[in-house]
């Protein structure tokens, strides 16, 4: 007859005859300072004679525990310091819901009845900045002159309106800003305004993830800014 393991364990445990953990073995199986110190005096005592324990031998044995011993409660220290900032983090982020911040992007929203807004980041001044939007199909819809000339970050807004003057419908439209530095045209990086709808805690990467309405998730690092609620 087979004997299942869990009711035969079972039977035992009620009849008293298991051996229960012992909660005060793992503490008798650490040493501690004042264990080593016992050792260290029992060495002493035992000593041969002829050939004692050098001084420089005893302080480095001291030193090597005390070494062990740091790192052990600075450890402790660390993982006590992780878990607080950790709760921090996560209050702070949590405060962002509702409110606009501005991650980099090359992309934009235009909203159903708002415009795209965003920003373009400058190492210093750009006299011809000027801005080109592109429908997801590449088909350039719109380009824009902007009067910021940094350096710096240089808002901006499109009004979801064409260059012939036509409404464009809401959704993704590509974003590059150009101009003049150094004699040569370069692209620079933009930055786009969205809304944070909710915040997830302990994300893939392990950090504190913003759900951005239409943007996607960004990491809580990678705001640039945040802005007044929207």
């Amino acid at each position: 007859m087979q004997v299942n393991d869990d009711s035969l364990q079972a039977r035992l445990d009620a009849l008293g005859l298991t051996r229960k953990p012992d909660p005060e073995a793992k503490k008798r199986d650490e040493l501690g300072q004042a264990d080593f110190l016992k050792l260290m005096t029992a060495q002493l005592e035992n000593q041969d004679p002829l050939k004692p324990l050098e001084n420089k031998e005893f302080l480095g044995q001291l030193a090597q525990f005390s070494v062990v011993q740091g790192l052990a409660e600075l450890q402790g220290s660390f993982s006590s310091l992780a878990t607080s900032l950790q709760s921090n983090q996560a209050l702070q982020a949590s405060a962002l819901v509702g409110k606009s911040v501005l991650v980099e992007s090359p992309f934009g929203v235009l909203g159903a009845s708002e415009g795209l807004s965003g920003a373009v980041e400058l190492p210093e001044q750009v006299a011809d900045l000027r801005l080109r939007i592109s429908d997801v199909s590449g088909q350039v819809v719109r380009e824009l002159p902007l009067d910021g000339q940094g350096p710096g970050m240089v808002d901006f807004k499109w009004d979801g309106f064409s260059d012939a003057g036509e409404p464009l419908p809401p959704g993704y439209y590509h974003v590059v800003a150009e101009g003049t530095l150094d004699g040569e045209t370069q692209s620079f990086t933009t930055y786009a305004v969205g809304r944070v709808d909710s915040v997830v805690l302990g994300g893939e990467q392990g950090g504190m993830m913003l759900n951005l309405e239409g943007l996607g998730q960004y990491a809580l690092d990678e705001v640039a800014e945040i802005r007044a609620p929207a």
